[in-house]
């Protein structure tokens, strides 16, 4: 695993907790986070046995930050092509944590403004400390969401609820955003990951196949219509037949025995 300047990375049972770690920056997110993170997650994908996970979990250090936005002093000196090339990072980062074939979890203990709301949004789902904040004020600075936020958050909540997030640039608290879809669960501040990695532990006891192939799957149909993307599904499910895992887990199934996945 390579080092990196912007991550902590710890890895136990199956599961990978990534800490985006610029406190002082309330964890903004500058070209070197978005680059460390596309390669911890290539790193992650492509690792063997024990080293790659079935889950990931994403959050922030400190207290007060999931991820507070865009590194704004980075942001103000650049050209229309130095902001296109990190718009191009921010979407490259976001769509590998779609992509990729393990189950990745949002927790979010605190502000999760721009760029930090679209990483979340890029999350498979999203657990709330009961003091974060999601928002996306970009158009207060003249700008605009630049890492899938204009298409996710529709995606997510819908049209209505991401125009009036987008164009009104105000944030919203935890519980609203679980009112509204965007999150999936709002925890007590310091329950938050010891919630989320109950709910990573009993995923990573799961089929990783099965999980992967699920994800991909959603992702892929979420967008085509129905007959299409149900056509997806049962191309997927029969792929699945014949793996060690289908043969573990319907023979342990009709053995009355637990289930042991290996992922092969």
């Amino acid at each position: 695993m390579p080092s990196f300047h912007d991550l902590l990375v710890e890895q136990a049972d199956n599961i990978a907790t990534i800490t985006i770690n610029r406190p002082d920056k309330l964890n903004a997110l500058n070209r070197s986070v978005l680059s460390e993170l596309i390669s911890l997650i290539d790193a992650l994908e492509t690792a063997e046995g024990d080293a790659r996970p079935r889950v990931v979990i994403l959050t922030g250090a400190g207290d007060k930050a999931f991820v507070a936005g865009a590194d704004i002093a980075e942001m103000s000196k650049m050209t229309a092509a130095e902001a296109k090339a990190f718009s191009d990072a921010g979407h490259a980062a976001t769509q590998a944590l779609e992509a990729a074939p393990f189950a990745v979890i949002a927790a979010v203990n605190g502000f999760a403004l721009g760029g930090g709301c679209e990483l979340a949004l890029a999350s498979d789902f999203i657990y709330a400390s009961e003091k974060a904040r999601f928002g996306q004020p970009e158009v207060n600075l003249g700008l605009m969401p630049g890492f899938g936020g204009t298409q996710r958050l529709a995606r997510r909540v819908g049209l209505g609820h991401a125009r009036e997030l987008i164009y009104s640039g105000e944030p919203l608290s935890a519980e609203r955003a679980l009112a509204i879809g965007l999150v999936n669960e709002v925890v007590p501040h310091e329950k938050l990951l010891e919630r989320v990695k109950e709910l990573a532990k009993k995923i990573a006891s799961k089929a990783p196949l099965a999980i992967a192939a699920a994800k991909r799957v959603m992702a892929r149909g979420f967008d085509q219509d129905l007959i299409g993307a149900c056509e997806l599904e049962a191309t997927a499910f029969a792929s699945l037949f014949g793996s060690e895992d289908q043969r573990e887990g319907t023979a342990a199934f009709l053995e009355k025995r637990k289930v042991v996945f290996r992922g092969r």
